[in-house]
């Protein structure tokens, strides 16, 4: 479908799926609503002929998808990362409906970077994986059947994007670029540093403190020239306290886990699709 305006990129990213039928049916969904750009996080079985027969007239989707090793490495690039999941958290996280994130992608400027999470078939996304996202997205459904298959799910929120993609009446919220992902935890991290350095964290009793600081920076939605006067100011604070300076150039996947505070969580979320 062509747009009438540039609007923002958006990236189903599909994490470790299982069946090869469902990515061929998510593909075909993603075709009739105007989406082009699949992410597939360490699938099981592709390429494979169930998900080019499943696909229909999709198949150009399938050959242009991208193969991530890792969730890190998918959305690593992202701008604004929106995971679908189908239950309520312990600690509150920002959350829409199919129809308010599509009039939020809507308002993000031109070009922005989008990436809407689909779990694993049977269990969802992890707690871990979920903290790396900015919204949560639940579709609402009956409570005696709330579970709907893969494609089902890509479709409807597809759909929503499709009638919601519209020029906004308004400008767009934020006027400069947005961080990437990568961008978001090196801020993280360099928190971590100057908490640990200060002695306001204590490893040793946690309490969700860095799950608590990703949750504010998903509610602020801080553009990059935000997110860089952060960073300037934390570092203005290492060097008030003779602090070196470790720039960390390492991929998030590989500082993630080394967050105080940040162990692996391998309880999963049922996603809608599950």
């Amino acid at each position: 479908m062509r747009y009438l305006i540039p609007t923002p990129i958006i990236h189903i990213v599909l994490v470790e799926p299982s069946h090869p039928g469902n990515i061929g049916a998510v593909a075909r969904a993603m075709k009739t609503m105007g989406l082009h750009r699949l992410v597939l996080v360490r699938p099981r079985y592709f390429p494979h002929p169930l998900a080019t027969a499943q696909a229909t007239h999709a198949a150009d989707i399938l050959e242009q998808a991208t193969i991530a090793p890792s969730f890190q490495e998918a959305i690593s690039g992202m701008q604004r990362i929106y995971a679908t999941t189908a239950r309520t958290r312990s600690l509150a996280w920002p959350s829409m409906t199919p129809a308010t994130m599509s009039r939020d992608i809507a308002a993000l400027p031109p070009a922005t970077q989008v990436a809407i999470v689909f779990g694993r078939e049977r269990t969802g996304l992890t707690n871990t994986e979920l903290d790396c996202c900015h919204v949560t997205c639940t579709i609402p459904t009956a409570v005696a059947a709330a579970s709907l298959n893969l494609a089902q799910a890509v479709q409807i929120i597809a759909y929503e994007w499709l009638i919601h993609a519209a020029p906004p009446p308004h400008p767009p919220r934020h006027q400069t670029p947005l961080p990437t992902q990568h961008d978001l935890e090196q801020l993280c991290e360099h928190t971590a540093r100057i908490m640990l350095a200060t002695g306001f964290f204590d490893p040793a009793k946690p309490r969700r403190l860095m799950r608590r600081l990703r949750r504010l920076m998903a509610k602020a939605q801080p553009d990059l020239n935000e997110v860089n006067i952060l960073r300037g100011l934390l570092r203005a604070v290492e060097d008030h306290l003779d602090l070196p300076h470790p720039e960390a150039q390492r991929h998030p996947a590989e500082v993630a886990p080394a967050l105080p505070g940040q162990p692996p969580d391998p309880q999963p979320h049922n996603n809608h699709e599950g």
